[in-house]
């Protein structure tokens, strides 16, 4: 007789005689998933009480506590900040928070992995499409640049990157977003890809690259951290909530000075004032908010705010946008460190046909809207 091979027996519960199942213990990656799943809801739920009250508490703050007349210039000055200022910084935390887990699928050497061998239209769309998830600072998008281009990146599709980066973000899409709704947030952030995309594709086709600083061509390609596979969702979780710290840690005192100044302007200054210099009937409006915006140097945390109060007294929508993306975009910090790494005609390329972007967009939202 041949050996018969016996099944794996079940465990079994010798009183009742009846088979146990197997319980699968929760691992340790379950049960901190699950952790941060219920605080993440928790806090979802109170970000969504809290904001929806913010209206309420504006008006409690000017008129009950403070005993201010609304109609005032004070009253609306002080309204204008109580209110704006929660606003912005809540929904700067919630947008940051999403936007840090998705950046955590992406590195430095991953992106330059997807950038490099692509050319023309398809490069600059995706280097644009790229910068809207990365640094919103002009200045801090530098150094990717750099090592963008000394990794063999196109440069022209590095330009797209550059000039995506600060002008659209995350900051400047929920700002815009929640001060003056969606159809301009969509408009701006579509028109500033589109500045991107065109502008660094015409910069590429001019063969530009020996006007680079002869440094950054004769760099060796920059080295990064390889792109990790195995994050796994409480470590991505755990990006947002570094990301939030980080960011915020970083705009909150660009977010409140820029809502003083706009509280200011909302409640002192004439409309027929700001519609004087930057009306829609002016046609060297446009021009003019170019050229203010050059010497100044913030980011969009802090400049939107402005731009709220300046469309409130007056200004064509259209020359306060051209305005805030000249600061973003072409501001002249970021010029003095953009000269360490292109030479003086490269960099007036850059100038010249950044700023006939941003004037097209200016002449074409005063027209529209």
């Amino acid at each position: 007789m041949k050996d018969l091979k016996m099944a794996p027996q079940e465990p079994c519960d010798c009183a009742s005689g009846k088979k146990r199942k197997k319980v699968r213990k929760p691992s340790a990656w379950d049960s901190s998933l699950g952790r941060k799943l219920n605080v993440l809801a928790a806090g979802l739920m109170v970000w969504f009480v809290v904001y929806y009250q913010l209206p309420a508490f504006a008006s409690w703050v000017t008129v009950d506590l403070f005993g201010l007349v609304p109609t005032t210039h004070l009253g609306e000055a002080v309204r204008f900040f109580v209110y704006d200022t929660p606003k912005v910084l809540m929904l700067l935390v919630l947008i940051v928070f999403f936007v840090g887990v998705l950046r955590s699928f992406f590195t430095p050497e991953r992106t330059r992995q997807l950038l490099a061998g692509r050319r023309e239209l398809a490069g600059n769309s995706l280097a644009a499409l790229l910068g809207v998830a990365t640094p919103f600072c002009s200045c801090s998008a530098v150094p990717l640049f750099v090592g963008f281009v000394t990794a063999g990146v196109p440069l022209g599709v590095t330009f797209s990157f550059l000039i995506s980066a600060p002008m659209v973000n995350e900051v400047a899409l929920v700002l815009l977003y929640g001060l003056f709704g969606w159809k301009v947030a969509a408009l701006y952030v579509g028109m500033g890809l589109l500045i991107a995309i065109v502008a660094g594709w015409v910069i590429g086709r001019m063969n530009m690259e020996k006007h680079l600083q002869p440094w950054v061509r004769n760099q060796l390609a920059m080295g990064g951290a390889p792109a990790r596979q195995d994050m796994t969702w409480p470590e991505r979780i755990d990006s947002g909530y570094e990301a939030v710290r980080d960011i915020l840690g970083k705009v909150w005192l660009y977010v409140v000075i820029g809502i003083g100044i706009g509280a200011a302007i909302h409640g002192y200054v004439p409309e027929d004032f700001m519609a004087g210099i930057m009306g829609r009937g002016a046609w060297w409006a446009v021009p003019l908010a170019v050229v203010m915006g050059i010497p100044m140097y913030t980011n969009a945390a802090g400049i939107v705010p402005v731009i709220h109060a300046l469309i409130g007294k007056g200004a064509a929508l259209g020359s306060a946008l051209a305005f805030m993306m000249s600061v973003i975009a072409l501001s002249l910090p970021e010029m003095m460190i953009l000269k360490r790494v292109l030479m003086p005609r490269l960099l007036l390329v850059f100038v010249g046909v950044v700023g006939c972007g941003i004037l097209i967009v200016g002449y074409l939202f005063n027209a529209l809207l």
